[in-house]
């Protein structure tokens, strides 16, 4: 079976979990969820990279903060262990918006770009590569890539509202070589154990 590589953007992931939670975190197994996307592709996962940012600490912390902060450490130290996950972390950001505190990953794209540039280099064999996001970020890169013989395959989620969270560009789903949408189902076969 022919090899894959699976890059998860959790930013959006996390937004599509809450969603389809029902506004609770869908707690998923992000291993099998790749292998279980890209068995859907005929191909087998080789390897997994998430990308994700530590939650905001202030100076000092909150009390919620630290309990955050406890159980990212929690998981990243978890998945670390699997030599078949390689985990990037950009930072969060946080923004005072009309009052309201709004928190931010940033670095988390450019991080998803270097690795995906990086594959003709360290991944010579990989000739297609899943990429979970809905980000318009990734269109050239994507292009570049592609340029290069590497074939995306976008996993994503659509809706067709206006000012939707999930309102995805077709100029990324042009970009891609072909594009699936993720679904609820996906996520409760992905659940953690």
């Amino acid at each position: 079976m022919e090899k894959t590589l699976v890059f998860i953007d959790e930013g959006f992931l996390s937004q599509l979990s809450k969603y389809f939670g029902g506004g609770n975190y869908l707690k998923i197994d992000y291993l099998k969820l790749a292998r279980t996307l890209s068995k859907n592709q005929n191909l087998f996962c080789e390897h997994l990279f998430y990308y994700t940012a530590p939650p905001f600490q202030s100076e000092p912390p909150t009390d919620e903060q630290i309990k955050r902060k406890k159980g990212y450490d929690k998981f990243i130290n978890k998945i670390n262990k699997n030599k078949e996950v390689t985990i990037r972390e950009g930072r969060c950001q946080r923004i005072l918006n009309k009052g309201k505190e709004e928190y931010h990953q940033k670095g988390v794209d450019a991080l998803i770009v270097s690795d995906m540039v990086s594959v003709p280099i360290k991944f010579p064999k990989i000739k297609k590569i899943i990429l979970v996001t809905s980000d318009t970020d990734f269109c050239p890169i994507i292009k570049d890539i592609e340029n290069l013989g590497i074939k995306v395959l976008l996993h994503t989620y659509y809706e067709k509202k206006r000012a939707s969270k999930f309102s995805v560009s077709h100029h990324l789903i042009d970009s891609c070589e072909s594009s699936y949408y993720l679904t609820k189902k996906d996520f409760e076969n992905s659940k953690l154990k």
